[in-house]
């Protein structure tokens, strides 16, 4: 059932639909404008005043350059896994390639609200600019396994920054019932880099190897922050550098402690070193220790946390967060290993590429739709529901019917309704938390939605690669553990797709069959958390969706 839309009292009485922390005027409220002047403001009233059409269009298309090289980055990475694990020899190498990004992720995208609320947001995106190239260059030239996972950590530190503070610019620019639509525009351009981004890898991959695909990133990666430092020009909201102090940069080291942690547990365990090695056993625990320590430290110790537990408590904002996390687990966990299972089936990098283009155009379709349909309605609580049902079916779709003799046509259809229902998940719980909370805290809640995703995508292919590798080494083992050489054969078909081609006689049917039933694992892993997701989602209220910058 959908919740009515409270309509705004006069004056106004806080209700459970109010926003939360919102501030009463006071006398000496006032901020210092750019020309040093001092004036009188509410704190909950915006320090940018809403650009025209041409001016908002301008600004933000410069940013979503960066938007669209940090999604074609993502999907690069998902079709290149398996040629740059097989050329370390070392297909657990996959999971660190995305972790190592994603970790990063996690650890900056929470910081960049308050950092860039006292830096700027142009400064902001300059840093990540710099970061993301140098991330790419380094993976370009890297030698070794730890030299490429050092730059998808440097790589993740840049692409995070330019989808969040992306984010914020734009809540900073245009009013709740135009966000939708906005968002969905600038969803496009993540949705066209993530569906250019798999043949593009693939096809720079088959042509001239994997390498060229990182440095050719490099030149477009400098013109966006050339754009970016000429272009966009938002106000400071904190003139006060002495507040750096209370960023809350231990509660960002507890969260990466507890996330490295959780990781090398997840990836060791039944894979390298069996699950009662003493490294699992001190990884996991140590894990929640430090999980325990971050909500401590938020809750108690930091003066502006990275996520701030008061504003979780809110249920609308609690349930957002949660459904980012476990409907970004799921898709994640489809968008990493998606590429895999053609590839086992025998497709190149670029057609393997070719196949998740319609998820991307899925989730384009569904962020601009939702959008489109907020801005009309002003509201997206049953919308919510619609896009779930339309993720989970997908999920069970995929679930179902993947094997390796699945016809071509049904795995695109399939990628197409996991993105609307993706697409249009980020886009409602967007509006949903920003609606939830006041001016001054949407940047903050904004970058802990992102730490949410952050950490889920991380998890979620942890956990796809756990169950994938371990129930491909059962399977192997089963079959095969009796055959002579058992043991070394096993050993490289684990590292490496590309030696299902050098099998021994006798070999291939059942190595494929092995494959499948660990991806189908993946698949079940994927349809669970994403049904858990969708049930979260029913938790949000429906808050109003204002048409002007004040919330008036």
């Amino acid at each position: 059932m959908t919740t009515p839309v409270e309509s705004e009292p006069q004056p106004p009485e806080p209700t459970e639909q109010t926003p939360l922390l919102r501030e009463t005027p006071a006398d000496n409220d006032t901020i210092e404008r750019q020309d040093g002047e001092i004036e009188d403001t509410d704190e909950s009233t915006p320090l940018v005043e809403e650009p025209s059409t041409g001016k908002a269009i301008l600004v933000l298309s410069s940013i979503w350059v960066g938007v669209f090289l940090a999604a074609l980055d993502s999907t690069i990475i998902a079709t290149l896994s398996a040629p740059i694990s097989t050329s370390f020899n070392s297909f657990t190498l996959l999971s660190w390639l995305a972790s190592a990004y994603l970790i990063a992720n996690a650890a900056l995208q929470p910081l960049s609200g308050r950092l860039t609320d006292i830096f700027s947001r142009r400064t902001g995106l300059i840093f990540s600019n710099v970061f993301f190239a140098a991330g790419n260059l380094i993976c370009g030239l890297a030698q070794d396994e730890w030299v490429i996972i050092l730059g998808r950590v440097v790589a993740g530190m840049g692409g995070g920054g330019l989808t969040a503070i992306s984010t914020f610019v734009t809540t900073d620019l245009i009013p709740l019932r135009k966000r939708g639509l906005w968002q969905g525009f600038g969803n496009i351009c993540f949705g066209l880099g993530m569906g250019l981004g798999g043949i593009f890898g693939g096809w720079i991959n088959d042509v001239w190897g994997w390498r060229y695909a990182f440095l050719i990133q490099v030149p477009f990666v400098i013109l966006s922050g050339i754009l970016v430092a000429c272009i966009v020009k938002i106000p400071v909201k904190e003139k006060n550098m002495a507040r750096i102090k209370r960023v809350d940069f231990l509660g960002a080291l507890t969260l990466v402690a507890t996330l490295v942690l959780l990781l090398l547990g997840l990836n060791s365990g039944g894979n390298i070193i069996p699950w009662t090695h003493p490294l699992v056993l001190i990884t996991l625990p140590l894990s929640a220790v430090f999980l325990l320590l971050f909500i401590y430290v938020e809750d108690r110790i930091a003066a502006e946390p990275v996520i701030p537990v008061r504003l979780l408590l809110d249920r609308t904002v609690l349930c957002g967060c949660l459904t980012n996390w476990l409907a970004t687990m799921a898709s994640f966990m489809i968008l990493y290993y998606g590429p895999i299972y053609f590839q086992v089936r025998g497709l190149s990098s670029t057609q393997a590429g070719a196949r998740i283009i319609p998820l991307s155009i899925g989730t384009s379709i569904g962020s601009l739709g939702i959008g489109i349909i907020t801005k009309l309605t002003g509201r997206y609580y049953l919308l919510n529901s619609v896009v779930e049902a339309i993720s989970v079916l997908s999920l069970a779709l995929i679930a179902g019917t993947f094997n390796i003799n699945t016809p071509i046509a049904p795995p695109l259809v399939y990628f197409v309704l996991s993105g609307i229902g993706y697409g249009g998940m980020l886009t409602i719980t967007l509006l949903a938390l920003i609606s939830a909370v006041d001016h001054e805290h949407q940047a903050v809640i904004t970058s802990a939605s992102y730490a949410f995703r952050s950490t889920g995508s991380t998890i979620g292919i942890t956990i796809a690669s756990a169950v994938f590798q371990n129930v491909l080494k059962a399977q192997l083992w089963k079959k095969f553990g009796d055959r002579e050489g058992a043991a070394e054969v096993i050993s490289r078909v684990r590292d490496s797709i590309a030696e299902i081609k050098n099998l021994p006689p006798g070999w291939t049917k059942g190595v494929l069959d092995s494959y499948m039933i660990a991806l189908r694992g993946v698949w079940l892993a994927a349809l669970g958390v994403g049904v858990l997701g969708a049930l979260v989602s029913l938790g949000m209220r429906e808050h109003v969706l204002h048409k002007n910058l004040a919330r008036k």
